[in-house]
């Protein structure tokens, strides 16, 4: 059996703003933002994956995170490289991540915790294309 082309090295949470005073139970909107930096060198793509979370009442959001993760090639060697899979696989890879920490950030709040429904997340594959540079 072949080995996988990428895997996940590494990911963390590095910005978590909560404002709950602005926080409802009914109509949320949830706002997704992928963003990549492709290192050639070190055959790493970095995902930088938002998550915002507002009341469709209100423009800011009340709960924004973000979170990184690290992914590294074994068979690219260029930018170009980079098969179509990954841009929506790493997305898929990285949600449960981000759905299992807002639950568990709000939880913690002591406020009735936001439990994200899985998502099919195929649509962000194009955003993140797009949004993707190289380092």
């Amino acid at each position: 059996m072949q080995k996988a082309s990428f895997s996940i090295q590494n990911y963390l949470f590095d910005q978590v703003q909560i404002n709950l005073e602005s926080f409802q139970e009914e109509n949320l909107k949830i706002d997704f933002t992928p963003q990549g930096v492709y290192d050639n060198e070190k055959r790493v793509f970095e995902l930088v994956f938002v998550v915002s979370i507002e009341n469709s009442s209100n423009e800011n959001p009340f709960l924004k995170i973000r979170c990184r993760g690290f992914f590294l090639f074994e068979n690219v060697n260029s930018f170009e490289e980079i098969p179509d899979f990954f841009y929506v696989n790493s997305i898929a890879i990285l949600f449960p991540y981000v759905r299992a920490y807002i639950s568990l950030v709000t939880t913690q709040a002591n406020v009735p915790g936001i439990i994200l429904p899985t998502y099919n997340l195929s649509g962000l594959k194009d955003q993140l294309r797009e949004n993707t540079i190289q380092k």
